[in-house]
């Protein structure tokens, strides 16, 4: 599904924000990514969104080199992974209705499916009720199911989830961590970048942990901090 192998990123300050990465993601899984502020994990979704190329090494998604591609590519391998980001990055002037139809009408999707999909992912998030509301007639979490809804209303393999809960409060969190368990079942990869210790902790799903650019912790049924990887 994804995988770095031996990769790296250094920048033109000299910087190496990754070092020699390697980490395989499996069809259906979901893996938190954690690590302090500017350890790398937005390295990682940036290569992934092809925002940034590695410096060395071979990335690839869904069975695809990604590692270098033409630029009139680029749009074509986004439309495999769907992004939540902390922020929300709705369209105010939009309907959550509009909002999300709009994921669909810039890859030219017919009116027809976005007629009939558009409701449906809707109602997977639990906002149907609130089709033609604005973004700022709603709360945190409802904009940010908003957002989810986007994401997946294309049906991508993998969803990237970047600090999606930083904003919000505890139960509005778990309301999101529910809806995005929800996405993982029905097959979706979620590979969450997150500081949140407290869902990673009770969760205990796979936990990729980046240090300093480099891959020092991967642990099935993992916690936020490993105390041997800190010593």
């Amino acid at each position: 599904m994804i995988k770095f192998s031996n990769v790296s990123k250094k920048y033109d300050n000299d910087v190496k924000a990754l070092s020699n990465i390697d980490l395989d993601i499996k069809k259906g899984e979901f893996i938190f990514l954690v690590g302090t502020s500017g350890a790398g994990k937005s390295t990682i979704i940036k290569l992934l969104l092809k925002e940034e190329n590695p410096t060395q090494g071979e990335i690839t998604l869904n069975d695809r080199d990604i590692t270098s591609v033409r630029n009139r590519r680029i749009p074509y391998i986004r439309r495999d992974i769907g992004v939540v980001f902390q922020d929300f990055r709705l369209l105010p002037n939009k309907t959550v209705y509009e909002n999300v139809a709009f994921a669909m009408e810039i890859v030219g999707e017919s009116s027809k499916e976005i007629r009939r999909r558009v409701p449906m992912v809707l109602g997977m998030v639990n906002l149907s009720r609130k089709s033609s509301s604005y973004p700022d007639q709603l709360s945190g979490g409802e904009r940010q199911r908003v957002s989810i809804a986007r994401a997946i209303v294309n049906n991508p393999p993998v969803l990237i989830a970047d600090e999606p809960t930083g904003n919000l409060d505890p139960d509005t969190a778990w309301d999101i961590m529910r809806v995005l368990l929800d996405i993982n079942h029905r097959g979706t990869t979620v590979v969450m970048a997150t500081h949140a210790k407290e869902i990673v902790n009770s969760m205990k799903k796979r936990v990729v942990e980046i240090h300093e650019g480099k891959l020092i912790r991967d642990e099935q049924k993992g916690g936020y901090i490993n105390e041997i990887s800190h010593i």
